[in-house]
């Protein structure tokens, strides 16, 4: 299955981000790519982290969501839209969003939603960033099962950005059948730098799975600059296929086989001693 990492610089103009994602998803389905990840918040990087809450849809219904309806159905492609500012259930907070990646079919249905469960702070004294004052946590994991045109049936796992650090999660994937997980970010340029690809290669090979992440790369109108670097990683842990910096699309093609060869081979998702259940307890299943 072909694929595609979208990389943008996104920035305070919801209309000229989604104007650059349809351009670049246009290039993807051109390079016959079946399926392609938008980054963290393509849709907006705004000034302050309270401005996202200005174009906050409901599930639905809204332009970002529109848009990727109309794209994926235009482009007979799977779209994975990064992430964008959901409203909460409780119509009353209107001062919270998730942070949400939706999923489309080239039949333009939403078939998966994943809120990001894993909320990011930091503060180094120059750069301070907490999620949770906007942000709300989400609670489920994710997949959605895709039909490609290999003939075989990929399970899809849905993580955000800060997710990465948390190997739990791709764990549970990896359980439940998952052969490519995706990671659609906007990691700072100083953490990315140390971090961004040991943390993916690793939970590529631990987990035996394909790890795509789009990420925000470049320096933004709000001052800001993330590390870029999206990349395509295949379950022995190589890279396939990388951009450090700058708005392209990253395309590689991804071979089923090689999957089932390495867990075949390497049998490790077997040989787990000590593990935690779901509800806490100890104990494999």
């Amino acid at each position: 299955m072909k694929v595609a990492a979208i990389q943008m610089v996104s920035g305070r103009s919801l209309a000229t981000n989604l104007a650059r994602a349809e351009a670049l998803l246009t290039q993807a389905a051109q390079a016959g790519a079946e399926l392609a990840l938008l980054p963290e918040y393509f849709c907006l990087l705004g000034q302050v982290d309270t401005d996202k809450l200005a174009v906050q849809e409901r599930l639905g219904q809204g332009p970002i969501q529109q848009f990727l309806l109309d794209t994926a159905r235009r482009l007979g492609l799977w779209i994975a839209g990064g992430t964008l500012p959901l409203s909460l259930d409780d119509s009353a907070n209107t001062r919270q969003v998730f942070n949400s990646t939706l999923v489309y079919c080239p039949e333009g249905e939403c078939v998966a939603r994943y809120d990001k469960m894993h909320l990011f702070r930091f503060n180094n004294g120059q750069e301070r960033y907490d999620e949770s004052r906007v942000l709300r946590p989400g609670q489920q994991p994710q997949t959605f099962d895709l039909p490609s045109r290999d003939g075989k049936l990929w399970r899809i796992g849905l993580s955000i950005c800060y997710d990465v650090r948390f190997p739990e999660l791709y764990r549970h994937y990896a359980q439940n059948g998952v052969a490519l997980m995706l990671v659609p970010s906007a990691f700072t340029y100083g953490t990315g730098r140390s971090h961004w690809e040991v943390l993916l290669r690793a939970r590529a090979i631990e987990n035996l799975a394909f790890v795509m992440a789009a990420a925000q790369g470049g320096r933004h109108e709000n001052g800001r600059s993330t590390w870029g670097h999206s990349m395509l990683i295949n379950p022995w842990g190589e890279v396939l296929s990388e951009l450090d910096q700058g708005e392209g699309a990253v395309v590689a093609e991804l071979d089923f086989s090689l999957l089932e060869q390495s867990r075949s081979q390497l049998p490790a998702l077997e040989h787990r001693i000590l593990c935690l259940r779901d509800d806490g307890s100890e104990g494999c299943s």
